[in-house]
């Protein structure tokens, strides 16, 4: 007892020894040697933790605490100086949406809605409000910010036209080609797209199969659904059918892809009835086109998965209407029809109608650059 008293006593004189001494480590005012006494940092972010330190290399250290977790009484203005929240804050407010899409975690539907809240609401006068826009919570909005002020240059996958198309063909044939339809199968519709080297869209439309997925796979059944498509679509040079990219290794899948392929092989021997033989330079007329091709021309890739091209399309239709040179004109007529086909939620069943004009757009995209 008395042990610990006089220790008590002994650190309450080395305190007052110690007074008005500044730093991290305390000196006595006459002694040979410093004692090192264990002090500690305050979290100038949380207020709650504390960094211990002790011994002289973290005098001049670069001090640096770790990131206040979800909850802490923090505002996004305070992770940031005065001059990033006005380079975040001028983006935000006066990028277009094309330019808000080329931001990491912004592409798809957080940047129409940054669009949409600043017109109803005003410009964003702090980081704070951001938060405000659907789907944009704290963690994500600081990522965003992040972004916004370390902008990386995404290198484009340059794909080569032999690697985008089955089977290859000399590209001669295909730039002579006036027009080609765009098909794309779904579980329940087949939809087609027929554009001609004008960029000008002469059909769109799509038809509902019903006997598609429907028990088992009766060949008389399909037949008769993809021959009521055939004969509806219109002559042109070339048909590309999209080739779907299903994981072999997912086998819950394997039902919609024996269906895919099933109709891609009706729709072959439909499409191209007689074939010429190899020496009489005749090119195929019915061609295969990989779905990861146009979604990484359009952007649309998540890893290896794809995601939905309905925004992609509703902006090419809005150019169409606001641009003197857009990249694909669209009729009066079609435009009208489709206006409401593909908004957030639509149950009107647009993905294909997308993914099958998207096709189309790609291959005269990628052909133009091959041939530069």
């Amino acid at each position: 007892m008395m042990w610990v008293v006089r220790r008590i006593l002994s650190s309450v004189v080395q305190r007052a020894q110690c007074a008005g001494q500044p730093g991290l480590l305390r000196r006595p005012r006459h002694g040979s040697l410093p004692e090192l006494e264990l002090r500690y940092l305050q979290c100038t972010c949380c207020w709650r933790s504390r960094v211990p330190v002790a011994g002289f290399e973290t005098m001049n250290a670069t001090l640096t605490t770790e990131p206040c977790k979800e909850g802490d009484s923090r505002t996004l203005d305070a992770c940031f100086t005065s001059k990033q929240r006005e380079v975040i804050l001028q983006l935000l407010n006066n990028a277009a949406q094309s330019e808000l899409d080329s931001i990491k975690l912004l592409r798809g539907r957080k940047s129409l809605n940054i669009v949409d809240y600043r017109t109803k609401n005003g410009p964003f006068k702090t980081l704070e409000s951001v938060v405000n826009v659907p789907l944009l919570k704290h963690k994500s909005a600081v990522t965003v910010f992040h972004s916004i002020l370390n902008p990386v240059k995404e290198k484009k996958v340059k794909i080569q036209l032999a690697k985008f198309i089955r089977p290859e063909v000399d590209r001669s044939w295909l730039e002579d080609a006036n027009s080609i339809v765009s098909i794309v199968c779904g579980t329940d519709k087949i939809a087609w797209a027929h554009v001609d080297r004008g960029m000008m869209v002469l059909d769109w439309q799509h038809l509902v199969c019903p006997n598609f997925l429907k028990g088992p796979y009766m060949a008389s059944a399909y037949l008769n659904d993809v021959s009521s498509v055939v004969g509806l679509l219109p002559p042109a040079d070339f048909y590309l059918i999209e080739k779907p990219s299903i994981s072999v290794q997912n086998t819950t899948l394997f039902p919609v892809m024996a269906h895919m392929r099933t109709v891609e092989a009706m729709l072959f021997a439909l499409l191209e009835p007689k074939m010429s033989p190899p020496e009489s330079n005749v090119p195929p007329r019915v061609l295969n086109m990989m779905r990861t091709a146009v979604g990484r021309h359009f952007g649309l890739m998540v890893g290896e998965s794809r995601t939905s091209g309905a925004q992609a399309v509703r902006q090419l239709m809005t150019e169409s209407v606001t641009q003197k040179l857009p990249r694909i004109n669209f009729p009066r007529e079609l435009l009208v029809r489709y206006r409401h086909h593909f908004q957030m939620g639509s149950r009107r069943g647009g993905e294909e109608l997308c993914d099958a004009l998207l096709q189309a757009l790609t291959f005269y995209e990628l052909l133009g650059e091959s041939s530069s």
